[in-house]
């Protein structure tokens, strides 16, 4: 598979091939790589690759680091694995291949729907502490039996080989919908999914901006004519704000601290890491009040609001050479407790080593926390509706079959509480969470599935044969059973992005050239390919614009599907489902790569007729665009930037806020003319 990478930041290519440098000096297992170190790594590593994902495949750094590793015969790991299915649950196994789909590519008849796919499993609760800890005991022998096998196969390859290592997961967040709330006289933040309200660096009430600064959060008035300073909050000392939610006169700042812990039982000491919600009144914004907050176990994952309940999410990972009796170093914690066992949800293999941790309380009583629940598995993708969460984990080299997969995990919400409803498991991995959707009870997904031959525990030859791939698209029922699908789309090439609206979806999948299918989902048991656009370049995200419009922000390449030409932004008609065309295409020359990977990013209002992005090239800048049905695309504003960073745009009442770094810049949101600026 050619990954889709990120282009440009030459520091960062520097990094990956000092990276494979280093792995073919020493055919050693490091200390990164046993028990407890690696699932870290592996969110930080995805972390890395979500900004570079482009990269690679338009500029050849793959190719290069491939040579450095030329005739290595060295192994990887693969992350994400499960054992035998958890007693009490459904041990039908996955098909080790896909069936094909019925001939129009039209839905499947029953005996194909369940073929190749898991049954639901209901989300089991931890009998005690000591079964989780012996799912985490499995986990640690897993990989000492992982490491032992890979020393070994270093030690029968021929003199001068190396061990290269990769790590990879299907982490983090992409996501996004519309910007501006209908009515407002400011914007808001990009979100996934309209009415769940989402956090980020910057956010504004319509009289103040609350921007994420370094260790602080900066008030800044910005409703008059002179933007100023007001006040500015430091959370406790050595914390890292990820992002805040103003609401209502509150403000809501969630941050990651890390505390020392001095062991047990003669084990040494180690470093606990918490995520933290604190709540403030900042109905005078001069002078902002903390009425309160939570803390709860592991890294910041993401957070959602929805009904004035704030819903916290954080990834743990359990100390897998923890004695028994040190639960602290295994089981999460909330508010300083530990979270009892029928509010941890098992996973469907029998081992692990990590948990999603969900906690909620009301915004304007942070103190009367509501309702916590732990989710015990990796974490991958989340998702949420306006009704429930969904945490997916990617499964790579499962003994049960020859193809990649997805598990599902599916807690509902309402007024605080939480409740698990249901698990599954199906082939194939999400791009990001617009390949996932819940509309009228129904969750659609659509994936990527690719063959996993040679795989052993986990383990894949570093130089296997390039895999097969396939897409499928699924359609699943509240209770998780698959109703509807389609199987075999667009072999040998993998979705880039994706969005489904109402009863019609549209995804892109990319290789060497774009196809956009459009999907017919109006009946839930018989999806159908309406349409299939085959275009230069790929659309990496897809947003609604108007009636009948869809709008493409991607790269444009040349035949051979390897150089950029730059950025591309392309405007679909799609007021016919089952004839999409491009009826506008720009392209930016000289760029080669956006920041539209973080959904939240991206500036979108389609009642002003003007969205807005960052791209990369020999610098980095923002640009403004509109459009017009007859001249199409119009750039509206450009700015260099200093530095490569997030940057985010919004507008309050007539004027447009760039913010950038410890920078505001303000502008006439008529014409864009520079009307201000602030150093923080």
């Amino acid at each position: 598979m050619e990954e889709k990478n990120n282009i440009g930041n030459e520091a960062e290519e520097k990094k990956m091939e000092d990276l494979l440098q280093e792995s073919a000096k020493d055919t050693e297992i490091p200390d990164s790589l046993l028990p407890g170190e690696i699932e870290k790594k592996i969110l930080e590593r995805e972390r890395i690759r979500k900004k570079r994902r482009r990269r690679h495949i338009l500029s050849g750094t793959v190719a290069a680091g491939l040579c450095l590793v030329a005739g290595i015969s060295g192994y990887f790991l693969i992350t994400d694995h499960t054992g035998d299915m958890r007693s009490g649950t459904s041990e039908q196994s996955v098909s080790a291949s896909s069936e094909a789909a019925n001939p129009d590519g039209s839905g499947t008849d029953e005996s194909s729907v369940t073929a190749g796919i898991s049954e639901t499993d209901l989300l089991a609760t931890a009998e005690d502490y000591d079964e989780i800890y012996e799912y985490i005991q499995a986990e640690r022998e897993y990989w000492e039996d992982a490491a032992s096998a890979t020393e070994e196969s270093t030690a029968d390859s021929s003199t001068g080989s190396a061990e290269a290592r990769s790590f990879d997961s299907a982490g983090a967040n992409a996501e996004s919908i519309s910007n501006t709330a209908s009515g407002k006289e400011y914007s808001d933040t990009n979100v996934r999914e309209e009415g769940v309200g989402e956090g980020d660096i910057v956010k504004t009430d319509g009289k103040n901006l609350y921007v994420v600064n370094g260790e602080k959060i900066n008030i800044v008035g910005a409703g008059s004519t002179e933007m100023e300073l007001l006040a500015q909050i430091e959370p406790e000392e050595g914390s890292y704000p990820s992002e805040v939610y103003a609401q209502d006169g509150y403000l809501a700042v969630v941050y990651t601290k890390s505390e020392y812990s001095d062991g047990t039982n003669g084990y040494d000491g180690y470093y606990r890491d918490y995520t933290c919600a604190d709540v403030y009144d900042v109905s005078n914004p001069e002078e902002p009040e903390k009425i309160g907050g939570i803390t709860q176990s592991g890294y910041f994952n993401t957070m959602r609001i929805r009904g004035g309940y704030v819903y916290l999410l954080s990834s743990f990972y359990a100390d897998t050479g923890a004695a028994r009796g040190n639960q602290p170093a295994y089981i999460p914690e909330v508010q300083g407790k530990l979270i009892s066992t029928d509010c941890i949800y098992m996973p469907q293999g029998r081992m692990g080593n990590s948990y999603t941790v969900i906690s909620s309380f009301d915004l304007d009583d942070p103190e009367g926390h509501t309702d916590s629940k732990a989710v015990f598995g990796n974490t991958g993708i989340c998702y949420v509706s306006t009704e429930n969460i969904y945490i997916t984990e990617s499964i790579y080299g499962e003994s049960d079959s020859d193809v990649n997969q997805t598990s599902i995990r599916k807690v509902s919400y309402g007024e605080g509480i939480l409740e698990g409803a249901g698990q599954t498991k199906l082939s194939g991995v999400l791009n990001d969470s617009f390949s996932i959707d819940e509309y009228d009870g129904y969750l659609r997904l659509v994936t990527t599935v690719t063959k996993t031959e040679g795989q052993t525990r986990g383990i894949v030859p570093l130089l296997a044969p390039e895999p097969s791939e396939s897409n499928s698209l699924y359609v699943l029922d509240e209770n998780l059973k698959i109703v509807g699908e389609i199987r075999d789309l667009a072999e040998g090439e993998s979705v880039y992005s994706a969005r489904f609206m109402g009863k019609t979806g549209y995804f892109v999948t990319f290789r060497q050239v774009d196809p956009l299918f459009s999907v017919d989902l109006s009946d839930p048991a018989a999806p159908k390919i309406l349409g299939e656009l085959k275009i230069p370049g790929f659309s990496e995200y897809l947003h609604p614009y108007g009636d009948g419009l869809l709008l493409g922000i991607g790269m444009d390449v040349d035949e051979s599907g390897v150089a950029t030409e730059g950025v591309k932004l392309s405007m679909f008609d799609i007021s016919d489902p089952s004839d999409v065309r491009e009826v506008q295409k720009y392209v930016i020359e000289d760029m080669y790569g956006t920041d539209v990977y973080d959904y939240r990013s991206v500036f979108a209002d389609v009642e002003k007729n003007l969205f807005g992005f960052t791209a990369y090239g020999s610098g980095q800048k923002y640009y403004i665009f509109s459009y017009d049905e007859n001249k199409g695309f119009r750039q509206e504003f450009e700015r260099t930037l200093g530095g490569y960073g997030s940057t985010r745009g919004l507008y309050i009442g007539d004027r447009f806020y760039l913010v950038s770094g410890n920078t505001i810049e303000a502008y006439a949101l008529d014409g864009f003319e520079k009307v201000g600026d602030l150093v923080l």
